[in-house]
């Protein structure tokens, strides 16, 4: 592998929220919605993150019907499982942001969160704030209150 692909992973890897994003994807395979319940965060930054560690062949997707579905790419296996095995691991499953994260991932196939809250109208779509031009016209007075 040339230097600058290894440099390109652990730079994917210098990101706390990434680091957490392949722990869970050890475990199982994750859509966006799941992973926003799992880690608290809006579509368009786990997309983000997503992009960078697809960028570093670290993780790849792939349809499944209306979902997209992230993973750990085959080629990739037994390097993420030799990155974080042993106390690197348990170092990072103990720290204060990951701790809650297998709970939250038990919480989010127990609640069926890919089924019930992906798509158009599910609960975590709709969190996204509409369109500028598609929101209510602020009033002056609204925006006195704002200011």
């Amino acid at each position: 592998m040339p230097v600058k692909d290894v440099v390109k992973i652990f730079k994917a890897l210098a990101d706390p929220t990434r680091v957490r994003i392949m722990l869970l994807l050890g475990v199982r395979e994750l859509c966006v919605c799941e992973l926003m319940y799992i880690l608290g965060m809006e579509q368009s930054r786990v997309s983000h993150h997503m992009r960078v560690l697809r960028d570093a062949g670290l993780a790849e997707d792939i349809r499944e019907g209306r979902w997209i579905i992230y993973r750990i790419p085959k080629r990739s296996r037994g390097l993420v499982e030799s990155l974080f095995a042993g106390p690197f691991r348990e170092r990072v499953e103990d720290s204060g942001e990951a701790a809650a994260d297998p709970s939250k991932l038990d919480e989010c196939v127990r609640k069926n969160v890919r089924g019930r809250d992906c798509g158009p109208g599910g609960s975590l779509g709709s969190r996204r704030r509409p369109h500028p031009a598609l929101r209510a016209p602020r009033t002056e007075r609204n925006k006195q209150k704002e200011a």
